[in-house]
């Protein structure tokens, strides 16, 4: 029987692991699984990926260095299931069941297909229309109760609730909970250093927008002198941030680096400019990010161990994928002979 708490995520292998990775995902899950109360399963979805074109190779070196970002995050692989997706069968072997579960309009109501697939629509790959139900198989092939996600993910995730539902009432088993989001407070969305009505991203042309995991200390400190700013002074309370996005995901980032919250913050500020206030928060970028950016590449150069990490890791997946995938054979009626 599946423990009453089985967190479940994942996070996609595309490279260049942002401050927004690590303050959106990595650093909750790896305070989830210290809390003690949580039975964690955490996923390099490398199947999700190629739902857009890879080059191979970059993908199994993004796929490790995602790895070795959430080790040197604080996620402890000898105290969670830490694995790769593909490593996996029974994901994509729940996944195909979801797809005969799971309704067309539910999938044409997904907007972040819509957003992916553009004007394009007709040329995007049917896995990246099914990518939902794929999602749903992650959480479900462990029967996970809990999901962190990111307000992006959230359509997502209703649709894995609803799937499983879905399936428990056409086969008339109870197999599957309907697994519940966990929504972080602060500064799980950091923006762009350019564009503060942006959310950062790996994928933005200049590399001036973002906070990468590895970058060095004089890097982070330069990145954040140059991010956009407004002259006037930061306010005393929150609502004076309203219409200054680059402001308020400058005070966003501090806050949370230094686990405060923006009201705090303004309480130390308030009333000075951001020549003041950006050296305190390129101190605080350095002294937070940069011990984790060096073991991130330590452990990246040392693919045997990372790999070792993953391939012990998706052995103890499978142990607790397999009963599932069984259990949801069964009631779907096929032999096994």
């Amino acid at each position: 029987m599946a423990p009453t708490r089985r967190i479940f995520s994942g996070i996609q292998p595309s490279g260049n692991l942002t401050l927004g990775n690590y303050l959106g995902a990595m650093r909750n899950w790896a305070r989830l699984q210290a809390e003690q109360s949580y039975e964690c399963i955490f996923c390099v979805v490398d199947q999700h990926a190629i739902t857009v074109p890879q080059n191979p190779a970059e993908l199994r070196n993004a796929t490790r260095e995602v790895a070795a970002g959430m080790i040197a995050s604080g996620v402890d692989p000898d105290d969670c299931v830490l694995f790769n997706q593909s490593y996996v069968p029974e994901h994509a072997q729940l996944a195909w069941v979801f797809n005969c579960v799971a309704r067309m309009g539910w999938l044409n109501r997904m907007t972040q297909f819509k957003e992916k697939a553009g004007k394009d629509r007709e040329n995007a790959t049917v896995g990246l229309f099914v990518y939902p139900n794929l999602m749903a198989a992650d959480i479900l092939a462990y029967k996970g109760t809990h999901v962190p996600v990111g307000d992006d993910q959230k359509q997502h995730l209703e649709l894995a609730r609803d799937i499983a539902q879905a399936f428990n009432s056409m086969f008339e088993k109870d197999i599957f909970p309907l697994p519940e989001p966990q929504i972080f407070g602060a500064a799980t969305r950091v923006m762009s250093l350019r564009d503060g009505t942006r959310k950062m991203s790996k994928s933005e042309p200049s590399d001036m927008s973002r906070i990468n995991m590895t970058d060095e200390a004089e890097v982070i400190a330069q990145k954040i002198r140059k991010a956009k700013t407004d002259p006037e002074p930061l306010p005393e309370t929150t609502d004076g941030l309203a219409e200054r996005p680059e402001a308020r995901n400058l005070v966003g980032i501090y806050a949370a680096l230094s686990d405060q919250t923006p009201e705090q913050v303004l309480a130390e500020f308030a009333g000075q400019g951001f020549g003041a206030f950006k050296p305190k928060l390129a101190d605080l970028a350095v002294s937070v990010m940069g011990p984790i950016g060096t073991e991130m590449k330590r452990l990246s150069a040392d693919t045997t161990y990372v790999d070792g990490i993953l391939r012990s890791g998706g052995d103890r997946a499978r142990d607790l994928a397999r009963p599932v995938i069984e259990e949801v054979y069964d009631a779907v009626g096929f032999l096994r002979p």
